[in-house]
């Protein structure tokens, strides 16, 4: 699909041309070129994004690596032309990230909820809060199940075959609604948590909002859970109440040892009456608009659900800047972790659980004067399985340290890094083709590129040279520029420099000297120069000018992969692919085709 998506963000004023947002960098007037702004600290891992307003998480793993979905808060901050507050209203579509460090984060652009449900009529609204899931299907091949909140009065889900589709909606309408059974009386139907369990049976918790009729500020009544039938389409017999005390929104859902693990959050009502809730199990009253957890066996018995307390509390801004939160905790293990915690041993705590939530940080330190518009945040939640106790979450800006080295020798996207000054992104099928409106694709992430003007950059955290170093340098882009790579900082002496100009995506390589680029190393892509230039990829090679050299080797067990990692079955007639290939001794090699025939 042909889309553009432009998402950028005003260091002192936003202006609109055709349909491409331009961020428009203030630069000081004299001394050496002044670098763009970045709104997210260098070392910092929060928020997620340095440029993108994002809200509502959820994620999923597959493939080693970890997929974040959430709200769309850029739509609507374009939609108010960058001020005023966030209504929620006009956001439609969905973001998209994902990793394999937890640091280094790739744009994978945004899924047009709007579009894919535009057959529903006067059914859909918007898009909030998704919930991600996904299996396998009766051949084996993957199939994701992506719920979201359509607004405040139902609940819709699409499917793909990919974790960055092509995304459809496989309905008509929503899949919840009021007339589902069980359902009413719920004041908001909204807010979907969903996971499979062990056995392969789908699971939905959802609603929210203030008491309703039969309800209290102690038990409001709009929590609910439900099993899916096994197309994960439909509910499969009816939903029943799960009492959460003070429940507000923000349903989520976890298998750990078994066991399931409902998380929500709270409302800003008083606990007057806490000490007349029979299942408060000697836990404090929680604060208000904190994340609070129950966990049971047997999810539709509401009895049978135990309350566990708060594991996020609201202990004011943390500097983070939130009022109310939406969470999601996931479970994640890089393919080439090894490291397992001793079994049945319940003093043991696995480190590899992460909470994604959401705050104001991004929006405070940009300052324009807008108000509500969030970005997801990620910190470590230690979690004992055994018995399915959480520790309690400290949100900061430090977030989550690199788990891992990045590997700079195979082909990276411009879209991967950790921060930003001064970028934006669009998708280059469309850039020739002016609307008058912002158009937000479906399938952004096939041709995602970032635009980069004079004195942008980007930085990747924690890349892994090796002894060796590195011989030399591609990048891939178009336009007219000059590249310069620094390490350690946005302002340190460049170790190389490139200069390029072509009309269209070519590889420019260059050699590099391998004792500068050796080792662990932060790098920092600094645009001194720059007009009409996108962004595409880059990657390093231990050959000397050799970045697309064949290997000369018998290639067994070939696959192709689009630029965003999606397997292809026939390759042919695509104007480049990423081959990947083990040769008759084993090795595994990646490189870049181009014009395939």
């Amino acid at each position: 699909m042909s889309k553009k998506l432009l998402l950028s963000f005003a260091l002192s004023f936003f202006t609109l041309h055709s349909s491409i947002f331009t961020l428009h960098l203030s630069f000081s007037p004299a001394g050496a070129q002044t670098l763009a702004k970045n709104y997210k600290e260098v070392n910092n891992g929060n928020p997620l994004s340095p440029c993108v307003f994002c809200a509502d998480p959820t994620a999923l793993q597959y493939d080693g690596r970890i997929y974040v979905y959430g709200s769309n808060d850029s739509q609507q901050f374009i939609k108010n032309s960058k001020s005023g507050s966030n209504s929620y209203g006009d956001i439609k579509s969905l973001v998209v990230f994902s990793s394999d460090d937890l640091c280094n984060w790739t744009f994978h652009g945004t899924i047009d909820v709007g579009k894919l449900c535009s057959g529903w009529g006067w059914r859909f609204a918007a898009s909030w809060a998704p919930s991600v899931t996904w299996r396998l299907d009766a051949n084996g091949n993957p199939e994701f199940f992506l719920y979201f909140a359509n607004s405040g009065g139902s609940i819709g889900v699409l499917k793909a075959s990919s974790p960055i589709g092509p995304w459809r909606s496989p309905l008509s309408k929503p899949m919840i609604d009021g007339d589902t059974p069980g359902v009413k009386p719920c004041n908001w139907i909204f807010d979907p948590g969903v996971v499979i369990d062990e056995e392969g049976t789908g699971w939905i918790a959802f609603g929210g909002g203030d008491p309703q009729s039969t309800g209290s500020k102690l038990m409001p009544g709009n929590s609910r859970i439900a099993k899916l039938k096994s197309t994960m389409l439909a509910i499969d017999g009816k939903a029943v109440n799960l009492p959460a005390p003070y429940l507000f929104e923000a349903s989520e859902l976890n298998i750990i040892n078994h066991r399931f693990v409902y998380t929500y959050n709270t409302s800003w009502s008083d606990r007057n009456d806490w000490n007349s809730y029979e299942g408060r199990n000697g836990q404090p009253a929680p604060s208000s608009c904190s994340m609070c957890y129950m966990v049971t066996d047997t999810p539709l018995d509401p009895d049978s659900w135990e309350y566990r307390g708060e594991y996020v509390p609201n202990e004011g801004n943390f500097g983070m800047g939130w009022g109310n939160n939406h969470t999601h905790m996931q479970k994640y293990v890089p393919d080439d972790d090894q490291t397992t915690n001793a079994p049945n041993d319940q003093t043991t705590i696995s480190t590899n659980y992460y909470l994604f939530y959401h705050s104001t940080l991004l929006e405070q330190t940009m300052n324009t004067g807008a108000s509500g518009f969030r970005s997801i945040g990620i910190n470590k939640v230690n979690v004992r399985e055994e018995d399915q106790k959480l520790g309690k979450v400290t949100l900061d800006k430090t977030g989550v340290s690199p788990i891992k080295a990045l590997d700079p020798y195979k082909l990276q996207e411009a879209e991967t890094m950790s921060t930003c000054g001064g970028i934006s992104y669009e998708d280059f099928t469309n850039i020739s083709k002016p609307t008058s409106i912002s158009s937000l694709g479906n399938d952004a992430s096939r041709n995602l590129q970032v635009k980069m003007a004079e004195g942008a950059w980007t930085m990747i955290r924690k890349v892994e040279f090796g002894t060796q170093g590195a011989l030399s340098f591609m990048l891939r882009a178009k336009g007219t520029g000059t590249l310069q790579i620094r390490l350690g900082s946005k302002t340190a002496k460049p170790s190389a420099t490139l200069e390029f100009s072509s009309t269209g995506f070519e590889d420019h390589v260059i050699d590099l000297d391998p004792t500068v680029f050796t080792g662990i190393k932060s790098i920092f892509f600094v645009f001194t120069e720059a007009t009409n230039v996108q962004f595409d990829a880059w990657q390093f090679s231990q050959i000397a000018n050799g970045i697309n050299e064949i290997v000369n080797s018998k290639p067994v067990n070939r696959k192709y992969y689009d630029l965003s990692g999606r397997p292809i079955q026939n390759p042919k007639g695509m104007r480049f692919v990423i081959e990947r290939y083990t040769d008759e001794n084993g090795q595994t090699h990646i490189r870049k085709q181009f014009q395939f025939k």
